[in-house]
């Protein structure tokens, strides 16, 4: 496959070689110089907003059919619209419908009286559209939508436990899968702190979103973003993404919409930051996202210090018990 020459060829690897000082966790300001990546493109990603998002799912069915990615089942799973659960082998884009109440604060549930509204007196009155009793008539409800995908982790859990390099960080700053090489061994599926990873029943091999790496080559965005109608799913340099972000935070906190807060894209967090994310309207949580990621690697100098250290001790030990058998 031309992936593993190109890898080869720039010296990436599944250990992203020559690692020291904050490559393994923080702010990184070059993963794909760091990955051996000399003369290399600017680093790209996605930048979803999902205040704009309706949940039409062009991008599911743009990255099926671009990336051949098998059928994921067809059935509702009884979570509102929501067919496809989650990320996984066979669902790279994942399009989540979460239905809430849209009162002011949900968790509150003091009456309307205590809370300083009308008060009904039982006087007949012309109710407003959609004020009338039914469920087909709710209006006390809000849909979030989001379209969940690959971090594409600054630090990423997934490349830095592969023992074969069938993962590899890629010039445009991406982690992919080469399939040739995965020997599905798993270990990526429990070093990603996102779930996003992976691998196929029946085949055995890790997948995962490639970020469209073969259209990126031919100066192309990925499938996803170029079939979103409403440009929730946006791509581009990651710095310039980062900007337009914050000005759409911006917007929207000048809007009203206090809850609004962005998702994976400061450097600072456990994954170093990443290269798909988010504008969501309440909690991480809310969407099926871990509120606080870390990469594995980030605790990784103080466990082998420990380690060395009760090594240390436990030779010590050892050495005690044999010379105070040599005493008379």
């Amino acid at each position: 496959m031309h992936r593993t020459h190109s890898a080869n060829k720039h010296g990436a690897n599944k250990h992203e070689a020559n690692k020291h000082g904050d490559s393994y966790y923080g702010p990184l300001a070059d993963p794909a110089g760091d990955a051996g990546h000399l003369d290399h493109p600017a680093r790209v990603g996605f930048f979803t907003d999902t205040s704009i998002c309706i949940g039409c799912k062009a991008c599911e069915v743009a990255c099926k059919e671009w990336n051949n990615v098998p059928e994921d089942g067809l059935n509702l799973l009884g979570m509102s619209f929501d067919n496809t659960g989650m990320l996984g082998a066979d669902s790279w884009r994942h399009v989540a419908f979460v239905e809430q109440s849209a009162q002011p604060d949900r968790h509150d549930h003091r009456s309307q009286e205590q809370l300083g509204g009308a008060v009904d007196l039982g006087l007949p009155s012309a109710e407003l559209p959609g004020r009338t009793p039914g469920e087909h008539h709710r209006t006390d409800f809000r849909w979030l939508m989001a379209s969940d995908v690959c971090k594409h982790c600054t630090h990423a859990g997934c490349l830095d436990v592969c023992p074969t390099g069938a993962l590899f960080r890629t010039e445009f700053g991406t982690v992919v899968v080469q399939q040739d090489i995965c020997n599905g061994c798993g270990y990526c599926v429990s070093g990603c702190p996102y779930g996003v990873i992976e691998r196929r029943e029946g085949d055995g091999r890790a997948n995962k979103c490639t970020l469209c790496y073969d259209r990126l080559h031919g100066g192309l965005e990925p499938a996803c973003a170029k079939a979103c109608p409403t440009k929730s799913i946006q791509f581009g340099p990651l710095d310039e993404l980062r900007e337009s972000a914050a000005q759409r935070l911006d917007q929207l906190h000048d809007a009203g919409v206090s809850q609004a807060r962005l998702y994976g894209h400061d450097p600072n967090d456990g994954v170093g930051g990443d290269g798909a994310f988010f504008l969501l309207l309440d909690e991480p949580e809310t969407y099926g996202l871990p509120p606080d990621p870390v990469v594995p690697t980030r605790n990784l100098a103080t466990t082998w210090k420990y380690t060395g250290l009760a090594a240390a001790a436990m030779a010590a030990a050892a050495i005690s018990a044999f010379a105070g058998r040599r005493r008379p």
